[in-house]
């Protein structure tokens, strides 16, 4: 785990003073705190213990009359400066921890947020420092979220969609916190449900700055997956825009990690609506995807490969891939490499390429699909990527050199039954 305290390896004589260690987890505390009974624990194990309905102390068992944490500085210098004197034995120097947002300081900066009669400047820094709170943990945006802060800032957000205008930078800033927070489903509804919110997001997919441009796409994924109405979901994919904005932020060599996560993630939820896929095909969805491929973490390989599939299921999308002299090479050396929905999806993709065409087909046996569908039938997957090898592996059976398998250097000596059926 990243950021953990390893001590490697684990027989070495060192050993973690008796009062380092939280009297919860009787691991190493990162970020000693006090409790009312004068008790310091691990901040982590105590708050989970609370959470779990406890009231009383472990350690003195007296009852927690409140539930104030305070930071104990001096443990944790101490902690830091032990780490360092046995860092030879492994051990990792614990970061200074950021002490969680107080709850009094984010009401008030929420209201002032908020305040109509407050100028821009200090509606945008306070904007601003809760933007700061809510990267610096999950626990501050969790509390943010608690505080009436998503209503608040899609007000704000879409402020310039109404009669009601308020500053860009105040809009912009406001959307870049709004989608650190998740969105119930009402929320979703009541953004997806306004054509001319929704407008005001594709207008900002082409705004100068690659930022507003990510945030904007980051919302649109955040509101199209949070809504279950499919009409709500159809209307919102209608817009051309949408596609064509979430495609240039892929294209875009300005485009760093974050907003090539956040434009897969976007194209993905566009493109679930199959009655306008099309729209994603004529925006240049198909050769972005194979470009960016190699550029893709686990994750967002997964799902441009599913992406890939969806599209691939429409006659102009496969089309649009088949004639990407990549495609198909692509989709064969990624099976079993990623992950099994990574696989499943290649395959799935590939089902409908090579029932397009029979150059589809020889481009397939060209790069290498026997040995790997072979391995793939004879894996531990899952039944629905062994069907749709099988699929395939019939839809291929006329394009094998005959002599595939008996030339073949893995497969030469071994027994394997081809299931045709």
């Amino acid at each position: 785990m990243p950021g953990s305290v390893v001590v490697e390896p684990l027989d070495l004589s060192v050993q973690i003073p008796y009062h380092f260690r939280c009297p919860i987890s009787l691991e190493l505390m990162r970020d000693p705190v006090t409790v009312s009974t004068g008790q310091t624990y691990d901040r982590s194990s105590i708050e989970s213990w609370v959470a779990t309905g406890n009231t009383t102390c472990p350690v003195t068992r007296a009852p927690l009359t409140e539930f104030t944490l305070i930071p104990n500085h001096t443990l944790r210098r101490l902690i830091q400066e032990w780490c360092v004197a046995n860092r030879s034995y492994g051990v990792e120097r614990i970061p200074t921890p950021k002490q969680p947002a107080d709850p009094s300081l984010v009401r008030s900066l929420l209201g002032q947020a908020s305040s109509k009669s407050s100028g821009s400047s200090s509606r945008i820094s306070a904007v601003r420092r809760l933007k700061g709170l809510a990267r610096d943990s999950e626990k501050n945006r969790s509390l943010i979220s608690s505080l009436n802060a998503r209503e608040i800032l899609i007000d704000v957000v879409f402020s310039n969609s109404d009669s009601d205008s308020v500053s860009p930078d105040l809009s912009r800033e406001s959307l870049a916190l709004l989608v650190m927070l998740p969105l119930t489903e009402s929320e979703c509804v009541l953004v997806a449900s306004d054509p001319q919110r929704i407008g005001y997001l594709s207008h900002l997919l082409f705004d100068s700055s690659i930022e507003v441009r990510i945030n904007a796409a980051a919302l649109i994924e955040i509101v199209i997956a949070g809504t279950r109405a499919s009409e709500l979901r159809g209307q919102i994919c209608a817009i051309d825009e949408l596609f064509e904005g979430v495609v240039e932020i892929l294209r875009d060599p300005t485009a760093y990690p974050r907003a090539v996560k956040v434009g897969v993630k976007a194209l993905f939820a566009l493109c679930l609506v199959k009655q306008t896929r099309h729209k994603a095909v004529s925006a240049g969805a198909a050769e972005i995807l194979i470009d960016r491929f190699p550029d893709l973490e686990k994750y967002d390989a997964e799902r441009a490969l599913a992406t890939i599939e969806l599209i691939c299921r429409i006659p102009t999308g496969y089309d649009a891939f088949a004639s990407h002299a990549l495609t198909v090479p692509l989709l064969v050396k990624v099976i079993l490499k990623i992950s099994d929905r990574a696989t499943e999806s290649a395959v799935g993709a590939l089902v409908s390429l090579c029932s397009a065409s029979e150059e589809n087909r020889r481009e397939a046996v060209a790069a290498g699909i026997f040995t790997q569908l072979l391995l793939l039938v004879q894996s531990d997957c899952t039944e629905r990527v062994k069907r749709k090898s099988q699929v395939l592996l019939k839809l291929l059976r006329d394009s094998w050199p005959q002599d595939s398998v008996g030339n073949s250097d893995d497969y030469g000596c071994s027994e394997i039954v081809i299931p045709f059926y």
